[in-house]
């Protein structure tokens, strides 16, 4: 059994609290939050302590892991912390917003050499792992084109947009995570073209709510992103493989399966409500995913070092979206 505390109690720190509670290889030790009435509760529902400093929650005669899903400014503070003590860490994304503090607070944990995932969990949606083996195998041939879209269905408030890091740090980072993934290359420059089309005020932060990224990979082949934060449909999310023998598609989830047919007209069910409802699975896949690295010594499936290349390729698409040029990425940091 693999003891854990959970760092942060909020919205996604409730969700990891389920996936962590149901895993059977799991003993679900402590919850941390600088709000100690909102750790109690949680740790309340899942039969768990609520730690009164980090200090607890961190000590390694009370657990083996930490869950790190606390405020994004605490990521880096919190995995050196893990390092020092000597405890895995899961950590969600980003390591920091500021790409050299990311980097240098990667350096340190690796200095420590305790095992660490990034918690890219749309790497073990089912669909995109049966994408990747397709690619692995040879299915498709050479890659020469992949297709990503990432649609949520409504703007996030403005107040976490002005501190999210924008769309290229906050969304269209996971996707080009999955990029790199799939293809198993790099990208070597990357162009983004992004508006502000569901409201004006996202103009007025510095940010854009819809955008289309093209990057080139080391090869050759090309990426195309699109990124929308609002649509009238629903969750919509895809990927699409391209190569010298066929293509493969990971396809747009629908809620059900279910077609109704009433005279000339067919009625199916819709997309997914919101993107929670699509990608919820994965959550519990991803800590599967961890404890089983952790149990075998396994290499982590998501590390650090993706986790910064996707940091370093959002950072130069930012740029992009400012300069209005194609920007190199740097991915030697």
């Amino acid at each position: 059994m693999q003891r854990f505390a959970l760092i942060g109690a909020g919205f996604i720190g409730s969700v990891h609290a389920q996936s962590l509670a149901a895993h059977p290889d799991v003993d679900f030790r402590l919850v941390y939050d600088v709000d100690f009435g909102r750790a109690e509760a949680l740790a309340g529902r899942h039969g768990a302590r609520a730690a009164r400093t980090l200090a607890d929650a961190f000590d390694p005669a009370e657990v083996d892991a930490v869950f790190i899903a606390s405020s994004t400014d605490t990521h880096a503070e919190n995995l050196r912390r893990a390092a020092d003590a000597g405890l895995a860490a899961l950590v969600e994304k980003p390591i920091d917003l500021d790409l050299a503090r990311a980097a240098e607070t990667v350096a340190y944990v690796e200095r420590a050499g305790i095992p660490v995932m990034v918690d890219f969990n749309r790497r073990f949606d089912r669909d995109h792992a049966e994408l990747k083996r397709l690619v692995d195998a040879g299915e498709v041939g050479d890659v020469a084109l992949v297709q990503l879209t990432s649609r949520g269905p409504a703007l996030p408030p403005l107040e976490y947009l002005k501190v999210s890091g924008g769309q290229m740090r906050d969304q269209t980072v996971h996707f080009f995570d999955l990029a790199r993934w799939i293809t198993g290359l790099d990208p070597v420059e990357v162009f983004v073209a992004g508006s502000a089309l569901a409201d004006p005020r996202v103009a007025e932060i510095g940010d854009v709510d819809t955008s289309a990224a093209t990057l080139r990979l080391s090869s050759g082949a090309l990426v195309q992103i699109d990124s929308v934060r609002h649509t009238g449909y629903g969750y919509d999310e895809r990927i699409e493989v391209l190569g010298s023998e066929g293509m493969a598609e990971s396809g747009r989830m629908r809620a059900g399966g279910v077609t109704r047919f009433r005279g000339p007209h067919a009625t199916s069910d819709g997309l997914h409500a919101g993107w929670f409802e699509r990608v919820q699975p994965t959550y519990a896949a991803a800590l599967g995913a961890f404890v089983s690295a952790l149990e075998t010594s396994a290499p982590m499936p998501a590390t650090l070092r993706d986790g910064l290349a996707a940091q370093a390729i959002a950072e130069a698409a930012a740029r992009s979206l400012i300069t209005g040029r194609a920007e190199a990425i740097d991915l030697a940091l």
